[in-house]
């Protein structure tokens, strides 16, 4: 939750379902949220970034302001599969991210990864 990966250019593609559920989370329209926070890109849109280059969600105070219905890209780190399936990667996720454990081993990591993939049991 320290921000680090909320910061940089776009990469946070919103789904079918997040043009909903942001927008409800936000009291707004879907095409009221599009028009202020997205931009489109290759035929897909994706969260703005702000003039701090933060995701526009983003305060640095606060966190995130949509946390409870932020996109699943957001929401799933660091259980990307690039990380889940190379252990190489997830050293270098490790290395790079202070919001993981750094005592955690790999296969720890990927059972942790499959408890979240699973749900509940």
């Amino acid at each position: 939750m320290c921000g680090d990966c909320c910061y940089g250019e776009g990469g946070i593609l919103i789904e079918e379902n997040e043009m909903k559920n942001i927008p409800y989370f936000l009291w707004i329209s879907p095409h009221e949220f599009s028009a202020r926070f997205c931009e489109k890109r290759n035929s897909r849109l994706y969260l703005k970034t702000g003039s701090n280059n933060f995701c526009i969600f983003y305060d640095r105070d606060r966190g995130c302001l949509i946390h409870f219905a932020k996109p699943r890209r957001c929401s799933s780190w660091p259980f990307y599969p690039a990380i889940v399936n190379d252990k190489e990667t997830w050293e270098m996720a490790k290395d790079a991210c202070p919001g993981m454990n750094q005592s955690c081993s790999f296969e720890e990591f990927v059972r942790q990864a499959m408890r979240v993939e699973n749900g509940p049991s």
